[in-house]
């Protein structure tokens, strides 16, 4: 099995971790050893918009030609995003378009303990640090700069405001966003941190995900870098955007399924208008995401060409 080689060099720096902590990252590793494993994590923010669908069903194609386990997992750590009945919303059209999953639904939100686990451990080792700038200070800045690395800030309360917590990179880890926020300044986990831990316990070895997020790879991997765990390899697909060429997103109430369905389409219709956007099957296919499969296990250049666009 090959893992994406790691440009953020690993220092010997967390020593005995909690036995539960330990564990999880072995478990993890094990799975990684048994073979191919992706997975597909969105945010139950709204319903699916046809851009996460199409990246939903690359993920599982790749994961189902390479013989693997796909994963669903949702990012609902960061409760005033999420909206009612969005979680039932995802499961429901991926059950609808064939898309099936390995084992139950993880929900970050019951990983919580692990990542507040860990927190305290870095903390601890002295490896991350509270930071008490604001939104306005780092409004112009693209990079932090590290101006609260060297002070010695409150970690509770102060001014009605908790601190965020940064991880302290070590020389050698370049990151463009600079020392990582693992902590928000409101207290919610740091989507870099749930997401690099979930990939590495989880014993994930490719991630399939759209384009727009390619620049947070960086800092989730100088999260795993910290833990001594090899990062998965990374495969960023292209945006589905509209007529204007803006990318979907669901805050604007991008087409979905519903819309497809009003419209009298059916799963195999939807299936055969994604898969022939991305070049996978002729203009007008309908098929299943089964017979899809099936299709390309024959002929995968199609679906490396599109990976590789």
């Amino acid at each position: 099995m090959s893992f994406h080689a790691m440009s953020i060099h690993a220092v010997s720096l967390v020593s005995n971790l909690p036995d539960h902590l330990q564990h999880q990252l072995d478990a993890g590793a094990c799975l990684r050893a048994q073979g191919y494993r992706g997975r597909f994590a969105p945010t139950p923010s709204g319903p699916l918009h046809l851009g996460n669908l199409r990246t939903a069903l690359v993920s599982w194609l790749v994961a189902r030609l390479s013989g693997g386990e796909w994963l669903l997992r949702l990012d609902d750590l960061d409760t005033p995003r999420l909206r009612p009945g969005a979680a039932e919303s995802v499961v429901e059209d991926l059950r609808w378009l064939g898309l099936s999953w390995d084992g139950p639904v993880l929900l970050q939100s019951q990983r919580r303990g692990y990542y507040h686990s860990l927190l305290s451990h870095l903390r601890r080792q002295g490896l991350v640090y509270a930071c008490r700038c604001s939104r306005r200070d780092l409004a112009q800045v693209s990079r932090y700069p590290g101006t609260c690395r060297h002070r010695h800030h409150s970690w509770g309360w102060s001014d009605r405001r908790l601190p965020a917590w940064r991880l302290r990179l070590q020389p050698g880890q370049d990151v463009a966003c600079g020392d990582v926020v693992l902590r928000r300044a409101d207290g919610f986990i740091a989507y870099h941190l749930a997401t690099a831990v979930d990939e590495i316990t989880c014993g994930i070895s490719e991630v399939v995900r759209g384009r727009d997020l390619a620049p947070v790879r960086d800092a989730q991997v100088a999260v795993m870098a910290v833990l001594e765990q090899p990062a998965p390899t990374y495969r960023h697909v292209p945006l589905l955007c509209d007529a204007s060429g803006q990318k979907l997103a669901k805050r604007e109430a991008s087409e979905g399924l519903d819309a497809c369905r009003d419209a009298g389409m059916g799963p195999d219709q939807v299936i055969g208008h994604l898969a022939a956007q991305m070049g996978l099957v002729p203009e007008g296919s309908v098929l299943t995401a089964l017979e899809l499969q099936q299709t390309l296990a024959s002929d995968r250049q199609r679906l490396e060409a599109y990976l590789a666009d």
